[in-house]
């Protein structure tokens, strides 16, 4: 009963996407949508539509080429958080809604006190006093809305034409006259830093620091590294420069949890001081593959079935202002180049160096083994073994009996991995 259910259920199911498929491929204008399936359901679907399907699907890239985090917020509830830190919130805003709000500011700012002092002038009675040079007004020249509204604006830029004035016989006045001068420096100071900084922010200065298009994988010092360049376009340097990578790449734990983007730091030489770089011509940076790496056991096959994505991050001061400054990119497995390296683009001229930027992404193949780095550990570890290792101390070590069968048997096995040693050194060299 229980495995007829099954059979119904995943009947019912590949007829589902089954008749999708069809609508799909007769020529319509309407556009059929498939719908996401959770990952169970995914697992009773037939082996070659699940790799027909997930072919369809886009990377989806977690760090975008240029630096931008492609994530978006979604139910954020509590929303008076942005209001506490109101500053910062001001500051990361658009140009155009930075803008707005700092001319909606000041213009609320003018029009509600303008409209305080007309507000006094008519309870006062100065309205209907206009031209009596036997009395004496709040503000003389303030005949209506417009004057209040110019006097306001004269008030908190501290313009004072000497037209219109305050007088003496005034004391609701001369309190307003306080509360907008402490109000409206209040206000210059917020808005003029808040535009400050969002002027002097170091975002455009990490538009000229440039990461290569391609990450590659190759041979260096006898060890299998994955490389990248990055270069910065200025003249003036970027001080205490650093680097980081991070691996994005979905996990599931022993006790099964499923951890879909888990970041795993990659080593780009913050043990020896290697990641602090100096960075006044294009620089390589180099992860070296070993036991501690993420891509220990990765060979070249299984590197286009990988979904992953290096994210790496350039960090340091602005030498001109002095601020952090930061620049990140990533490499999805699609930009990760098997057997490569980067074209030299630093030459010695007459006097100086030059750094032609033409060549900066640029790569050019080179022989390296399509194993993964476990593997040439392995084959490097078996070509180093000692001649004199003989086969009664391999049996001994063993603990077997120093038999002519088993030493035999033992000296096949060892003639045999001696081969494939040749083997792969041979290919190698090719």
């Amino acid at each position: 009963g229980c495995n007829d259910s099954l059979n119904s259920r995943f009947d019912s199911r590949f007829d589902f996407l089954t008749k999708i498929q069809m609508e799909q491929d007769v020529e319509s204008t309407v556009t059929v949508r498939q719908p996401k399936l959770p990952k169970q359901t995914w697992d009773d679907v037939p082996k070659p539509l699940q790799d027909r399907e997930r072919t369809k699907q886009k990377i989806q890239r977690y760090v975008r080429k240029d630096g931008k985090c492609n994530v978006h917020h979604g139910n954020v509830r509590e929303t008076y958080r942005y209001l506490t830190d109101i500053f910062t919130t001001l500051v990361d805003l658009k140009w155009r809604f930075n803008l707005f709000i700092f001319v909606l500011v000041y213009t609320v700012t003018w029009l509600f006190f303008g409209f305080m002092w007309w507000l006094i002038a008519y309870i006062r009675g100065d309205l209907e006093h206009i031209g009596d040079n036997q009395w004496t007004p709040c503000v003389n020249n303030l005949n209506g809305f417009v004057t209040a509204f110019l006097f306001s604006i004269e008030t908190e830029t501290t313009i004072g034409y000497g037209h219109r004035v305050i007088t003496d016989k005034c004391p609701e006045g001369i309190v307003l006259l306080l509360v907008q001068s402490v109000l409206g420096s209040i206000v210059n100071a917020f808005m003029v830093g808040c535009m400050f900084v969002k002027i002097s922010q170091p975002k455009k200065r990490a538009e000229t620091l440039v990461f290569s298009t391609n990450a590659v994988i190759s041979i260096r010092d006898g060890r299998l590294c994955l490389m990248f360049r990055v270069g910065d376009l200025r003249n003036s340097h970027i001080v205490e420069a650093s680097i980081r990578a991070k691996l994005i790449k979905s996990k599931q734990t022993k006790e099964g949890e499923f951890i879909p983007l888990n970041q795993t730091d990659m080593n780009v030489g913050y043990d020896t001081g290697d990641d602090r770089l100096f960075l006044v011509s294009p620089l390589i940076i180099c992860h070296e593959i070993n036991q501690h790496s993420p891509f220990w056991e990765i060979s070249k096959e299984h590197l286009a079935h990988e979904e992953l994505e290096i994210v790496v991050i350039l960090e340091g001061m602005v030498e001109a202002t002095g601020m952090t400054c930061q620049a990140r990119s990533s490499y999805v497995a699609s930009e990760i180049k098997w057997g490569y390296r980067f074209t030299p683009v630093l030459t010695l001229e007459d006097g100086f160096y030059e750094v032609d930027y033409n060549s900066f992404h640029d790569i050019y193949e080179t022989n390296t083994p399509s194993c993964s780095a476990r593997e040439l550990a392995e084959v490097t570890a078996r070509s180093r073994l000692p001649l004199t290792w003989s086969v009664s101390s391999r049996l001994s070590t063993q603990g077997l009996p120093d038999s002519q069968e088993k030493r035999s048997a033992a000296a096949e096995e060892l003639a045999e991995q001696n081969g494939d040693v040749a083997n792969i050194e041979s290919e190698s060299k090719v």
